[in-house]
């Protein structure tokens, strides 16, 4: 089968075929490059789905993922994000390896199917110009016997006439004999282009009208196996990423298989946990003798010098805590207002933080004293003197922080003294505590009041309770408000806060101040709602406000 022998008078047909055949090439090229853009805004739009519902940088939200539940889904926004990565490389391969090659293909493909047919025009450019010539050399050859035979017919003529003088014959003899001649030429001419029209004939439908049509077949043929090829190539980039997605989706399930409900249980617990028992029975009050009035050990009230007394108390406390009034005002410096369980973490995460500050004041005071011993061996590289005042203060420092872990650790004994014993270990894990408090801190409530005649107001107890215990006790006593801004600063000096608790600026940035400088060198600013930390106050210029210095 060739389209040289069974297509031979077809030209048009095959020039409009290929054609065609280049138009779904070029048809698949926009199919797969549409399917790329596709992938790219899928993997898109999953990485913004996957950053979308990622937990906020020291944010409530980013304390909420200790729980086996929220580290799970953390787990699949993660993974979420590696599936949209293996989108990516879909599109990135189909692309390399399908788009870009099929589209170099193609214009390969257009300039061999124009030479082709280029080819084939001048072919039949030739044997038109050879069938001109032989339609020419008949047509002379034809009109070369007409004037032969009527140059004939006159001789004739003249000769039969006597009338003609013998001179006029001869001419027209003579005339005659030229176009018998001219004819004889015409027929000799006529007969040799014939032969040579035939010969360019055969060879042009034998020949190079094959030969020319073979090659336009193969490169048809080239075309529909590359084709082909690509839609191999489409599936197998396909097929490449399944197992990355497989372990992505893998890795879905063992982290939903990863949620321990008892551990999430726990985690509420140790951080609600107030450490209050709950209130024992109350005991009866005979008021039928006013003089002999006794006072319960487990009453919610008691009178010492005629002055309400409040402590800590397991009964009374836990009997009251869920119905006091709370109070939003200044936290106390020791977290006395807390619970026993809740102040606990608060002053052992008080005691790491200065624990934190303290080491990283020791390693700048290291890192100052080895440039004071490279000045002194190099006096040329700077004076060992100049150090000394910025050694003092870091030194300084170091006392004041210490001084003030002590402080802490000091009344995180006494709390953890009043919590049943626990590992150093256990008491000493990232701020957070296990067990149950079981032993009650003595307590002695306020007595109730009564009426002159002997009868319990409800009222006036109720009220005492809220004004006696409403200062000790803030809204929410896990969270803290953000402290709100007290001035604002300018960054004299770029500084990279690269330890942790402080901050990055940048030289000329204005920022909010909401802690000044308490003697230690740093103050406390914030950039936005969720970045805030200290930076060294010889840095910053400060600004603060009147109202805010007032109170």
């Amino acid at each position: 089968m060739s389209w040289g022998t069974e297509l031979w008078d077809q030209f048009d047909n095959l020039e409009k075929h290929t054609q065609w055949g280049i138009d779904i090439l070029e048809k698949y090229i926009k199919f797969v490059k549409e399917r790329t853009e596709i992938e790219l805004s899928y993997a898109k739009q999953l990485r913004n789905l996957s950053k979308k519902y990622q937990p906020k940088k020291n944010s409530k939200e980013e304390e909420e993922y200790k729980y086996t539940a929220c580290k799970a889904f953390l787990s699949t926004l993660n993974e979420m994000n590696d599936y949209a990565g293996q989108h990516e490389v879909i599109s990135e391969n189909m692309t390399s390896q399908i788009t870009v090659d099929l589209t170099r293909y193609v214009q390969e493909l257009k300039q061999e199917r124009k030479s082709n047919f280029h080819d084939g025009r001048k072919a039949q450019q030739h044997i038109e110009t050879c069938w001109k010539q032989l339609e020419s050399s008949k047509r002379r050859f034809e009109r070369d016997c007409k004037e032969a035979d009527r140059a004939q017919q006159y001789f004739e003529k003249m000769d039969a006439d006597i009338n003609v003088t013998k001179a006029d014959v001869e001419k027209a003899r003579q005339q005659a004999q030229i176009r018998q001649q001219m004819a004889e030429d015409s027929k000799a001419d006529y007969s040799l282009i014939l032969q040579r029209f035939n010969q360019e004939q055969w060879e042009y439908y034998h020949t190079h009208i094959p030969n020319i049509f073979q090659k336009i077949q193969e490169m048809e043929e080239r075309r529909i196996v590359r084709i082909g090829e690509s839609m191999k190539t489409y599936a197998e980039v396909d097929r490449q990423v399944i197992p990355i997605i497989g372990k992505c989706l893998d890795g879905i399930v063992k982290a939903a298989e990863s949620i321990d409900q008892k551990n999430d249980s726990q985690l509420v617990v140790e951080a609600y946990k107030s450490g209050f028992e709950p209130p024992g029975d109350i005991e009866f009050e005979d008021y039928t003798q006013p003089m002999k009035r006794t006072v319960s050990d487990n009453s919610l009230s008691s009178s010492k010098e005629g002055k309400p007394e409040l402590r800590f108390g397991g009964k009374s406390k836990g009997k009251l805590w869920p119905f006091i009034k709370k109070n939003k005002g200044v936290t106390p410096e020791d977290f006395s207002n807390f619970p026993p369980e809740q102040r606990r973490k608060k002053l052992q995460q008080k005691v790491d933080d200065l624990n934190r500050e303290i080491q990283k004041e020791t390693d700048q005071r290291d890192a100052i004293t080895k440039m004071k011993d490279v000045y002194l061996k190099n006096p040329q590289m700077g004076d060992p003197a100049s150090l000394d005042q910025k050694l003092t203060e870091v030194t300084q420092n170091i006392e004041k922080l210490r001084l003030e872990a002590q402080k802490f650790e000091a009344w995180l004994a006494e709390v953890e003294g009043r919590l049943p014993a626990r590992s150093e270990q256990a008491r000493r894990q990232s701020g957070l505590y296990d067990g149950q408090t079981h032993q009650t801190v003595t307590n002695c409530a306020q007595d109730r009041e009564s009426s002159p005649d002997g009868s319990y107001t409800e009222e006036q107890s109720q009220e005492s309770e809220h004004k006696a215990l409403a200062p000790d006790f803030d809204d929410e006593f896990d969270d803290e408000e953000p402290l709100p801004a007290i001035g604002t600063c300018k960054a004299l000096y770029t500084f990279e806060g690269q330890n942790e608790g402080t901050i990055s600026v940048v030289e000329g940035e204005t920022l909010s101040v909401i802690e000044e400088d308490k003697g230690d060198g740093w103050t406390r600013i914030r950039r936005n709602e969720d970045e805030e930390g200290y930076v060294p106050t010889s840095y910053v210029e400060v600004y603060l406000d009147k109202n805010a210095k007032g109170s």
